[in-house]
């Protein structure tokens, strides 16, 4: 059993408020549960009104295959039609 583990940073620079960035990265979420069989949080800068971090988990038997899902979830939010700017991203197995 393989389990995928993948951290996404994103800027949301339209946003002014908390409201406004819980708004864009709840959508993110709800889209990215809908198209993809993972599980994804938001898990870091909490607080902050122009970043997130959100955390990307699924388990499998097949490295390739988690590896190719995780890279798909994060192309699926950069090319979005997301009010976001994707900083950086890592993938991890354990």
């Amino acid at each position: 059993m393989i389990v995928g583990l993948g951290t996404i940073e994103l800027q949301i620079p339209e946003s002014c408020s908390l409201k406004d960035k819980r708004r864009v990265v709840r959508s993110v979420v709800a889209r990215v549960r809908n198209h993809f069989n993972v599980s994804i949080a938001e898990v870091d800068h909490l607080d902050s009104w122009q970043r997130a971090t959100l955390a990307v988990a699924c388990v499998s038997s097949d490295v390739p295959y988690a590896h190719g899902l995780l890279e798909k979830v994060v192309r699926f939010i950069d090319h979005g039609r997301f009010d976001l700017v994707l900083l950086d991203y890592t993938i991890e197995f354990i």
